[in-house]
């Protein structure tokens, strides 16, 4: 696993996507995101607290033999993340936005922001950075989906836009 600090200057490369997980809370669905992340080339930024630890067994099987082939930032809190990364272009994934994942444009380098399992971003993060909300589409009785599906199709869509670089 290639886990660096937030402190450490080369913690973060230029990559074609960065994935952020805002206090994740399921190391299974972290394990999933992971793993389409190495197949990707995504880098992981994952936002303490966490609900978990990363040596956590049940993570370690999520992730398979992927977690070599996964770069992965920690940050102690969104704010520090924020501090580093704020000025940056931010898509904030929310079922509280009108506005689709589909009808946003996605670049290299760009951050795609995911809240907590059981209750999304928070609502000051959301006005903070309202420009940059967006939603999957969905059917309005379902609460949500899977955080780690969510996360491919965000992934894949900002890579399509791209042309899929480096990928086969």
């Amino acid at each position: 696993m290639g886990l660096v600090g937030a402190a450490d200057p080369a913690a973060v490369r230029p990559a074609r996507t960065n994935v952020v997980l805002v206090e994740p809370e399921i190391p299974q669905n972290t394990g999933n995101i992971a793993r389409t992340c190495a197949c990707t080339g995504a880098q992981l930024h994952l936002v303490e607290p966490m609900g978990f630890n990363l040596s956590q067994r049940n993570l370690q099987r999520a992730g398979c033999d992927y977690w070599d082939d996964v770069d992965i930032v920690k940050w102690p809190c969104v704010e520090a993340f924020l501090e580093a990364h704020g000025a940056d272009r931010l898509h904030l994934f929310t079922g509280k936005s009108v506005r689709s994942y589909a009808d946003a444009c996605y670049g290299a380098g760009d951050f795609l922001l995911f809240g907590r399992e059981s209750r999304g971003l928070d609502a000051a993060l959301l006005a903070r950075f309202s420009d940059g909300c967006v939603r999957i589409p969905m059917r309005a009785e379902q609460r949500s989906l899977n955080l780690s599906n969510a996360v491919a199709i965000a992934v894949y869509r900002a890579l399509s836009q791209q042309g899929f670089p480096d990928l086969a």
